[in-house]
């Protein structure tokens, strides 16, 4: 049974609402900004509403289905970490985008959402938050870049995992925190070499 959700987990957290509804704007988010077929690129080429709606969709996509079995208690204990991870995996290695899929935050959030009712996502925002905002102190008002802010969603992850241990949640949430750290972790990779590169350099 576990297998069935996670494959069915996997194929909802598969669908690239935010890069279909760019194609429907007449935009191919692949080449817009960084290329990431997500929310906030569709936000950037395609305007606020269509943005608002992509970034829903990625969020319901992962928030859905978790909410759907650890409400109904279908599946407990470790049985609930690849299940809550294969929407994140699913958008991340997309099948319809041949592998090479998005960012997987909004969906990030959106099982969070639905395995914490929403304590441990709201968490995360928070962290990002102060993230955010102690990059603008840092960098004086500069515009904030591409690879800084994939370094402040990944360094985000690891503070939370600190919230997590901190605020004594189940081991099982642990778990699933490390694989979404490490997914994280893959797709801003570009971004963390870009970021080690810089501070290599002299």
């Amino acid at each position: 049974m576990i297998l069935v959700w996670t494959a069915v987990s996997f194929l909802t957290g598969s669908l690239m609402f935010s890069y279909w509804l760019g194609l429907i704007a007449r935009r191919n988010l692949r080449t817009v900004g960084d290329g990431n077929p997500g929310g906030l690129n569709l936000w950037k080429a395609a305007g606020f509403a269509y943005g608002l709606s992509g970034i829903s969709l990625d969020f319901l996509k992962g928030y859905v289905p978790v909410l759907a079995l650890a409400g109904s208690g279908s599946i407990s204990g470790y049985g609930i970490v690849p299940v809550a991870l294969a929407p994140v995996a699913g958008h991340a290695f997309s099948p319809f985008m041949k592998g090479r899929g998005g960012k997987a935050i909004a969906v990030t959030f959106g099982v969070w959402s639905g395995l914490t009712g929403f304590g441990a996502s709201l968490a995360y925002a928070v962290i990002l938050a102060i993230l955010l905002a102690a990059g603008r102190l840092w960098r004086k008002g500069r515009p904030s870049s591409s690879a800084a802010d994939g370094f402040q969603v990944v360094l985000g992850m690891l503070l939370l995992g600190v919230y997590l241990l901190e605020s004594g949640y189940s081991r099982e949430i642990l778990a699933f925190w490390l694989g979404n750290f490490l997914l994280l972790f893959y797709t801003h990779r570009r971004e963390l070499r870009q970021i080690a590169k810089r501070e290599k350099s002299p």
